[in-house]
This record gives structure tokens, sequence and C-alpha cells, in this order.
């Protein structure tokens, strides 16, 4: 459980980097982070940072795909992280 705590500090953190760091590119006109990209990491955990992201850089909110991209995907890993959980457990009986 330590562990579980620590990654999704850590996934959320970098989330919430990255898309500061897209935003900064994009107002300089320089390369820029893929949006799938973006969006995988909502799906390994980073959601809440990738919304605070959203919010904090104003990047982002206007489009459909991460408007409901986001908060789907963080569904998705919780589903996901359920499911191992509950299935580790049974095995474990």
């Amino acid at each position: 459980m330590k562990y579980l705590i620590i990654y999704l500090l850590f996934i959320n953190i970098v989330s919430f980097f990255i898309y500061g760091l897209d935003k900064n590119k994009a107002k300089k006109g320089k390369w820029r982070i893929k949006e799938s990209t973006l969006l995988f990491f909502s799906l390994l955990g980073g959601g809440l940072g990738s919304f605070l992201g959203m919010q904090i850089y104003r990047h982002k909110t206007q489009k459909m795909k991460f408007k409901f991209g986001v908060p789907f995907l963080t569904i998705v890993f919780l589903v996901i992280l359920y499911l191992v959980n509950h299935y580790t457990t049974l095995i474990n009986l």
C-alpha cells in the first residue's frame, strides 16, 4: 500500500507538470507533447494531477477529448486498480 501511495503521488506530480510544460511550449511555438500522451497519464493514475494541471495552467480545458477523457480514464484506472486488488485478494485466500 505504501508503494501505491508513493506511485500515485509521483504520477500525479508528473502529470501536473507535464500539462504546464506543454502549455509553456505552446506559448513559445515549440514542439508539443502529444494529446494521447497527456491523456495516457490519466490512465496511469495521474488523473488528479492532469485535472489540476488543466485548471491551473488553463490548458486543454475547452477540448471535449480532455474535458471528458481525463475523468473517464481516471475512472478506468480506478476500476482496474479495484479489480487487480480484488482478484489478488481472492488468489491469496
